[in-house]
Formats: structure tokens, sequence, C-alpha cells
């Protein structure tokens, strides 16, 4: 030990020793560009990367926090919890895994749905938290979307979702196949009551949701470069033996070819779906003062 060492305090000599070391968590290296940004100034940026505008993936309730006024924001429908109707095991029991990811993940399911206000506006708003079984779509989830919409129409409310799934949920099975039926059913009740249901695809969006209730939307949104689709891009090769087109299945590719109204970055949605709102609620209403 060097004479310095000796009159350094031991922590700092702990410190000195692992001087190779970063702390974890610190930094965030954007998966798009590679560049390495301050974890801190990352999440006061949206978790969106600043020098590629990469738009990393969020949780639910960050996502809550971002969109909704804070005054009024208040959640719904967190006692539906999924159960294990039909005793499904892979690797492990489905019962188990359930047990495990919602103490990770702290939700009971891949669904968070609020009440509240968007720049004064009532709405009803559900947010998919793809930490939890990679957003998959359940008998919960389509329980949540469906009561959400009954809100909606009781309350002449618009109803916004969040979109970030792999699809339905194998485990559930067939059951978890019926809420693509379900979702798309209630939607028709909120459109026959002409109150207006934006869609936000987020990455990534595949599966039964795409096909379902993440593509009815009056407006359909996505944020940049998100991955939207059924099959993934390398079952779609693998299947017609063919190289796919570049940014095939990004959001960019779909506005291009109609399948998306327009791309919006993280930081402008609030303002604008809250105007897009705006602007439907008041044909909501003139439609019914004419009636």
């Amino acid at each position: 030990m060097s004479w310095l060492d000796k009159i350094l305090p031991s922590r700092i000599r702990a410190n000195k020793k692992d001087k190779g070391s970063v702390p974890e968590g610190l930094w965030h290296k954007c998966s798009n560009c590679e560049t390495v940004i301050y974890r801190a100034e990352f999440e006061k940026n949206l978790n969106v990367c600043p020098k590629c505008n990469h738009h990393g993936r969020i949780s639910a309730r960050k996502r809550a926090d971002i969109i909704l006024d804070a005054e009024g924001k208040i959640e719904i429908l967190n006692d539906i919890k999924p159960i294990d109707v039909l005793n499904f095991k892979d690797k492990e029991k489905y019962k188990d895994k359930l047990a495990t990811t919602q103490k990770k993940t702290g939700e009971n399911d891949a669904m968070v749905v609020y009440q509240g206000f968007i720049n004064k506006i009532p709405v009803i708003a559900c947010f998919f938290e793809y930490s939890f079984f990679g957003g998959s779509m359940g008998s919960v989830v389509g329980e949540k979307f469906s009561i959400a919409v009954k809100k909606c129409i009781e309350g002449e409310k618009a109803l916004i979702c969040f979109s970030a799934s792999g699809g339905a949920r194998m485990q559930e099975s067939l059951f978890s196949l019926f809420q693509m039926a379900k979702t798309s059913a209630a939607l028709n009740s909120l459109s026959n009551k002409r109150l207006p249901y934006i869609s936000i695809l987020t990455d990534p969006t595949m599966g039964g949701v795409s096909a379902s209730l993440a593509m009815l939307g009056d407006i359909n949104i996505a944020e940049p470069n998100a991955l939207i689709g059924f099959a993934g891009p390398r079952v779609i090769e693998q299947t017609v033996g063919e190289k796919l087109p570049n940014g095939f299945q990004r959001s960019e590719f779909l506005q291009e070819h109609g399948s998306i109204d327009f791309i919006l970055n993280r930081s402008e949605q609030k303002i604008k779906i809250s105007e897009i709102i705006s602007a439907l609620m008041s044909n909501h209403d003139n439609e019914e003062t004419s009636r």
C-alpha cells in the first residue's frame, strides 16, 4: 500500500479500487445510434434519444404522467386480476409466472386505465405495460378496455389508448383471442355514440392487438420508427421467401402507405391529442344539439 493509500479514508480507497467500474443505471445506451446518455437527462427527455430521436420504451404509468393532467387523474379498474382458467404450463405454471411478474412489475396485468383530463378535457385513457408479459392481451386487458369504453359512453367522454404489445397472450389460448372480437365490438358501440377514440401505436404494436383495437381508432397515431404489424418481419420473410423493403412495418412506412394518419414525437403528443379530441367532441356536441 502506498503512502497516499494509507492516508485516504476507507470509503475513498474502496472507490479507487473500483475506479474502472460505472455505477449501474447511471448511463443509458441508445439502442438505435448507440450514443451513451446520462440517464437522468434521458428520462427528462421522456426516454427519447437527443441525438437520433429514437423513442425508447416507457412504462404505462410514466406515459400517464406525461399525457394526463396531474389534477383529477384517478386509476380505475385496478381490482381486475388474471386467473389461470386453463391450468396452463410450459416451462413453468402460468399462475406462478403471473405471481412472479406481478411482483417484479408492481402491476396486476398488462393494462393500466385512468380517468382524468388532457389539457382539461375529460377522457378515459388506457396504457399497455410492455414489461408485463410483453404487453400481451389476455382476458384482463380485454375486460379493462371494454369497461373503459362503457365508461366513455356513460360519461360522454373520449377514449385514448397507448398500445405497446407483442399480441395475444398464448398462456390464455382462445380466451386471449376472444378479446380481439370483444374489444372491436366495444369500439363499435363507442362509434355508434359518435364518441372519439384516439389510438396511439408505440414500439412494438404487434399480433392480435394490432389486428383489433390498436388499428381501429378514429385517428391512428404512431411514435417515430415504431414496429407495427401482425407477424414479425423475420416470420414474413421466411414465409414469402423474399427480402422485405427497408423500413417495412415501421411507422414511416405505414404512414406512407396509408395505414396510420400521422406520426407524433412524444413531446408533442399531449397538446396535439387534446386539440384533436377538442375538435371531435365539438362535432359530437353539435350533432347532439341538432337532434
